[in-house]
């Protein structure tokens, strides 16, 4: 579901939006390294004021291979987001080639009950101009 605003999905009122950059000044072809930003917006579209406690991610690359990335918040933070509020940031993810895609979950906690559930991250992909230029 890759829209103008990127790709979506939404689980118990929490909103995640991803928007993938292919970073050309950061990423050396030649070298193996190709890097993307991703913009990520949480919106609370729910009646529950939640916490933002960890993400899990996926990352799997042209060959196939997964890498498994799991931590505390995003960016350094463990956002509490009440009904109607959002947040937004942005990270990066290299890899060795000039494709992949990602996906993952960010881990919610219920303020006040201490219910915990899982936001899912679409799946999206990191596509570069590289590609093309791929031997067979």
């Amino acid at each position: 579901m890759a829209g103008e605003g990127g790709y979506s999905a939404t689980t118990r009122g929490i909103r995640v939006t991803v928007q993938p950059f292919f970073l050309e000044e950061q990423s050396s072809p030649e070298e193996g390294r190709f890097v993307w930003a991703y913009k990520v917006e949480i919106a609370n579209e729910g009646a529950e004021t939640v916490q933002l406690t960890h993400r899990s991610w996926s990352i799997t690359d042209a060959m196939g291979r997964v890498q498994k990335v799991h931590g505390p918040g995003v960016v350094g933070e463990q956002p509490v987001l009440g009904p109607g509020e959002s947040f937004e940031y942005t990270s990066g993810a290299p890899l060795p080639t000039p494709s992949g895609f990602m996906e993952g979950a960010y881990h919610m906690v219920v303020q006040g009950t201490g219910e915990a559930f899982d936001a899912a991250i679409p799946a999206f992909s990191l596509d570069s101009p590289h590609q093309q230029m791929r031997l067979h």
